[in-house]
């Protein structure tokens, strides 16, 4: 199953899946953001520690099930495979332009 995703959603996705870190980081805007069942971990350096210990540093593989647009959030399920968490998920990622602003996952 193929999920179209928008540009900058997908290239969040493919980083994560390639192990990229650097791909990671430079999908988000400067104020960019993910919030990690409310932990917040803002800019550049936020995102990239994030993306340390939650995500490329441990592993990570991520899953698309399903994904619904509307206007500048995806909300996205996927399947998560990882040194930290295995499951299913949701996340909604907020975009500007060509930039993710925010990746939010929300508590279960």
């Amino acid at each position: 199953m193929s999920v179209q995703l928008p540009g900058p959603v997908a290239r969040v996705v493919d980083a994560i899946n390639a192990g990229d870190t650097e791909a990671f980081v430079t999908a988000f805007a400067a104020d960019g953001a993910v919030d990690d069942w409310g932990r917040v971990l803002e800019g550049p350096e936020g995102v990239r520690n994030w993306a340390d210990s939650d995500a490329i540093g441990a592993g990570a593989r991520m899953t698309v099930l399903s994904a619904d647009t509307d206007g500048d959030t995806t909300h996205l399920r996927f399947d998560w495979r990882s040194q930290v968490f295995n499951g299913e998920s949701e996340a909604f990622v907020t975009v500007a332009g060509d930039e993710v602003k925010q990746f939010r996952i929300p508590p279960a």
